[in-house]
């Protein structure tokens, strides 16, 4: 199946640059292996059950979003044991500490995604009791 998909310019020349430096034979070969990784992490966070300890990072473009950030984070305050930040020029990166049930902090992860200055969001399961 053919499909097209916009992406910025310096993010399409990073990622050819990365594939090719990995030996990979094409393009496409490099989507296919790039979803099923997007595949497998979100699968993981989808079957947390129970209590976990998780660590969410994230990156994002500070002036554009922190009220709303903050308003979030407010939200799940039951979850966020604690926060780390460092400023990165026009980015920030923070992290939060977190430790609740699992449906809890898998929303909390979803809810920083929904913000476009929110560059990434990586969920870190340090400890699942579901399992």
């Amino acid at each position: 199946m053919r499909t097209s998909v916009n992406v910025p310019a310096d993010l399409r020349d990073e990622f050819d640059r990365v594939w090719r430096e990995e030996g990979i034979d094409n393009r496409s070969r490099a989507v296919r292996e790039a979803m099923r990784e997007y595949v497998e992490s979100h699968a993981r966070l989808e079957s947390m059950t129970g209590e976990v300890v998780a660590l969410l990072g994230f990156d994002y473009r500070h002036h554009d979003v922190i009220r709303e950030l903050h308003g979030v984070q407010h939200a799940y305050q039951d979850v966020i044991l604690n926060t780390s930040h460092t400023h990165q020029g026009e980015w920030c990166l923070e992290s939060l500490f977190c430790r609740g049930d699992a449906a809890r902090v898998r929303d909390l992860s979803y809810r920083l995604r929904d913000f476009d200055a929110v560059n990434r969001v990586k969920a870190m399961v340090i400890r699942d009791r579901g399992e």
